[in-house]
């Protein structure tokens, strides 16, 4: 089927050569870098014209005989039902530079007092709109943001509140967990 300088395709891989010769069965292919390499017949497709290339395939595209060589993707049987409310967190960044353009002016106090104030405004967020999960990024630093988040969290009945998941977030984030009163 395959002749000596035929052009050929690998259908496993993204490179082509030309036949070169024949070896135990195998075909012996030239890159067009120059290596040799040797291939089963059927890892190889011959580049031709379109009108012999239907022939060859009996009807099917070059596309969907490289589909049928792909490996099926592994499929997930495990499916968790979950409503869009609890897979949904907010995520809130504390650091300064996400809160403000420029903190050029501000003081050590005017920083830490907007942090606080976006973090409590958010929280009261959360909470009217029965939100059950927020997570606060406020970075590692000297840990002045995080004693004053955990003061403002004290201070709120109905949630709890620990580090966020290390892999994810890193040292510098706290979980917050607001408990939902049905009567509301």
């Amino acid at each position: 089927m395959f002749k000596i300088g035929d052009e050929v395709n690998v259908l496993d891989d993204s490179f082509n050569g030309k036949v070169k010769g024949f070896k135990a069965g195998k075909i012996i292919i030239e890159t067009p870098e120059g290596f040799e390499l040797a291939f089963e017949e059927n890892e190889l497709i011959k580049v031709t014209n379109s009108g012999e290339m239907k022939s060859f395939f009996a009807e099917k595209s070059v596309s969907a005989v490289l589909r049928e060589k792909e490996e099926p993707k592994k499929r997930s049987f495990v499916k968790e039902k979950k409503s869009k409310r609890d897979e949904f967190v907010l995520e809130v960044d504390l650091h300064i530079e996400k809160l403000v353009p420029n903190k050029r002016g501000m003081s050590n106090y005017d920083i830490l007092t907007l942090q606080s104030d976006t973090a409590k405004r958010q929280l009261e967020f959360a909470i009217k709109n029965r939100m059950q999960k927020v997570v606060f990024i406020h970075g590692v630093g000297e840990g002045v943001l995080k004693a004053e988040l955990d003061f403002l969290l004290g201070r709120y009945e109905g949630i709890d509140f620990r580090d966020a998941d290390y892999q994810k977030y890193g040292l510098g984030a706290t979980e917050v967990f607001i408990k939902q009163n049905p009567n509301r």
